[in-house]
């Protein structure tokens, strides 16, 4: 396994910018992981070397020119199939968009290769963003690479398994209730959800508006910052894009190397995400966490969240509501595949069969909840009273930010399980996003980053943080400290202990 696919974002944008190695160079070993590795992982729907490495050779080419370049150009970067890209198919795992090619790229893409970012694959999903496991792709399930009988960890399971597996060492992704989050603690990586509105959704394949961001999966705080910096700011595309001034995040995680970082630094535990079966080595690894935050000089607080116990409730009709309504659209006629049944039919009858048969099980599930939960006669019940409920947790948000700088909880209450759990049990699986959710509710920012493995499995543990709206840069700071702890107490940085699997460690062109 060469070592420039070990190497962190910050740590091979260095040696690009010292002319050690050449950006072609760069993507070439990344498209060679891809290659070895895949077979196994599942992690890419899609691939384009000969894209991928003109836009490499544009980059040394800018470099020799003398030109001034950003910290990341000549950087590989994954992108998950949510998100439009011109150079390769968008298909969010569905095969209602099976072979769609944008005609443009999405905004977070579009700012990605300006600031010389090199695309070398579009990475597999739950489909259409829908599932907290990925195994609801159409094209297969993602694998961990920690354990390939398990999952990664959904949506964006493929982004994280990418960024774990020495395949990236950048991805995108989107979270809608955790899959950013999530994947990165199931996979032992970094995934960064802003605040809502910070990052622009154009060209973002729709599931739930007013819950969906774009953010980063990275192998450390430092490379999802310097990948933030990238990506944020306000995009007139986009109506719930914030016209804010944000600081440089990537400065926020480098102050955050000092041990003195944490010294008054006020942090809360909700006992509302301190949920009944939380594994026990999970646990574990999380009240270790707290303990070094306290020896560190952070003061531990217990604060009281009410109405966290009914988010999980209250997500799955407004999500599914906002779902039904951003893929009405994929009804044969406007967008997507076409089905045409035996002998012909209306357009009601096509409408249906290409629904039937482009559509997976766990998006029909939701859009007939969401369409339930939006029909006469219960609007008021179910997706009314699930945004009163919103309104309630954003307040609930608003008490606990008066006392406390930020909120650590458990990123997931398990490591990853085993692949097939989420069609034998899908009830289980939504119940892992009980810490996740409530951010996405009150749109505030989220990052979760590794704090070592359960005793149980020797799977990753995440430890997730959450601030304020508007305060993404106090994740940063205070993320990296704690990653430069958990470093310090383990000898090594965490993404160095991804286990041999084979061709996942070695590479089949070196076994």
């Amino acid at each position: 396994m060469t070592e420039l696919i070990t190497l962190t974002a910050a740590d091979l944008g260095q040696k690009l910018a010292a002319g050690e190695v050449s950006a072609v160079e760069a993507a070439q070993a990344h498209l060679d992981r891809i290659e070895s590795v895949d077979g196994e992982l599942n992690a890419f729907l899609a691939t384009n070397a000969e894209a991928s490495l003109a836009a490499a050779a544009e980059v040394d080419a800018q470099r020799s020119r003398g030109e001034a370049l950003g910290e990341l150009a000549g950087v590989p970067l994954a992108v998950k199939d949510v998100l439009v890209t011109t150079d390769m198919p968008t298909t969010a795992a569905s095969k209602i968009l099976q072979g769609y090619r944008s005609p443009f790229d999405a905004t977070v893409v579009a700012k990605a290769r300006a600031a010389g970012l090199v695309n070398i694959g579009k990475t597999n999903m739950d489909e259409f963003a829908m599932g907290s496991s990925n195994e609801n792709s159409a094209y297969g399930p993602v694998h961990n690479p920690w354990d390939l009988t398990r999952v990664p960890g959904g949506s964006g399971g493929g982004s994280a398994a990418a960024v774990a597996a020495f395949a990236a060492p950048l991805a995108l992704g989107s979270d809608t209730g955790g899959s950013i989050r999530q994947p990165a603690a199931l996979t032992g990586t970094v995934g960064f959800k802003p605040t809502y509105g910070g990052v622009s959704r154009y060209g973002a394949i729709a599931m739930a508006s007013s819950l969906d961001q774009v953010g980063s999966c990275a192998r450390t705080v430092l490379d999802a910052a310097l990948l933030q910096d990238v990506i944020a700011g306000h995009d007139h595309h986009d109506a719930t894009s914030l016209q804010h001034d944000w600081p440089s995040m990537a400065a926020a995680a480098r102050s955050g190397a000092s041990r003195d970082t944490l010294k008054g630094l006020k942090v809360g535990l909700v006992k509302q995400l301190m949920l009944d079966g939380v594994q026990a080595g999970a646990k574990a690894r999380f009240d270790e966490a707290v303990a070094l935050l306290t020896a560190h000089g952070a003061e531990v607080i217990e604060i009281d969240a009410p109405h966290f116990e009914y988010a999980v409730a209250a997500y799955y009709l407004l999500h599914p509501a906002e779902a039904s309504s951003n893929l009405a659209k994929y009804d044969s006629v406007r967008y997507g595949m076409r089905v045409t049944p035996d002998g012909g039919g209306t357009v009601e009858d096509v409408m249906s069969a290409t629904r039937a048969a482009g559509f997976g099980d766990e998006v029909k599930r939701r859009i007939i909840l969401g369409t339930y939960a939006l029909s006469a006669g219960y609007y008021d019940a179910y997706y009314g009273s699930a945004q009163k409920v919103r309104t309630l947790i954003q307040r609930d948000f608003a008490d606990a930010f008066g006392e406390v700088d930020v909120i650590a909880s458990l990123t997931a209450p398990t490591t990853a399980w085993q692949i097939g759990r989420a069609e034998s049990d899908p009830m289980q699986t939504y119940l892992n996003d009980a810490t996740t959710i409530p951010a996405n509710m009150a749109g505030i920012p989220g990052l979760s980053l590794p704090i070592g493995l359960a005793d149980e499995d020797s799977l990753p543990v995440g430890l997730q943080l959450l601030a304020p709206a508007f305060d993404d840069a106090r994740l940063f700071t205070t993320g990296a400290a704690i990653e430069s702890i958990i470093t310090e107490r383990d000898g090594a940085p965490f993404y160095t202990k991804v286990p041999s699997h084979g061709a996942l460690t070695t590479g089949k062109a070196d076994a």
